[in-house]
């Protein structure tokens, strides 16, 4: 994805989460997953379209958008009231040189954007992979991965 651009295709979704879960580390049933609605677009035209979701999706997406906060803007516009906005990146913790470093924002960066466009950040977690069992799972270690 080209860090410059604006608009990013991403997955808005009803249920799609369940489908992202099932892949990395929790059991879903597969009936509730065939029930997942996906759309791929670009945040700024499904909120002109006035599109609104249960839950939107932004998975690894926010460090490659040019403006984290009017993405973020997008993103809350497309989430109904009471409704789920779940992101997740690389915490800017890691080695200069990888990727785009500039890029990455920190835990606490990322939850004073949300809050500005009036996301509550409820719970954050980290992911830690397991090379034994080969599965990703929730950790309280924020210090990499966090969602």
């Amino acid at each position: 994805m080209d860090p410059i651009t604006s608009s990013i295709e991403y997955h808005c979704t009803t249920a799609g989460i369940l489908s992202y879960y099932r892949r990395w580390f929790w059991f879903v049933s597969p009936v509730l997953c065939l029930l997942a609605k996906v759309i791929v677009s670009c945040a700024e035209k499904l909120v002109d379209q006035g599109r609104t979701f249960d839950a939107v999706l932004a998975l690894e997406v926010i460090e490659h958008v040019a403006n984290p906060a009017e993405f973020s803007k997008s993103l809350s516009a497309l989430t109904i009231p009471n409704g789920a906005t779940i992101l997740s990146t690389i915490n800017r913790s890691l080695p200069k040189g990888t990727h785009q470093w500039s890029s990455f924002l920190t835990p606490e960066e990322l939850t004073m954007i949300l809050q500005r466009t009036s996301l509550d950040v409820k719970e954050m977690a980290g992911f830690v992979y397991n090379p034994i069992t080969g599965r990703w799972l929730l950790s309280d270690d924020i210090g990499v991965n966090f969602i």
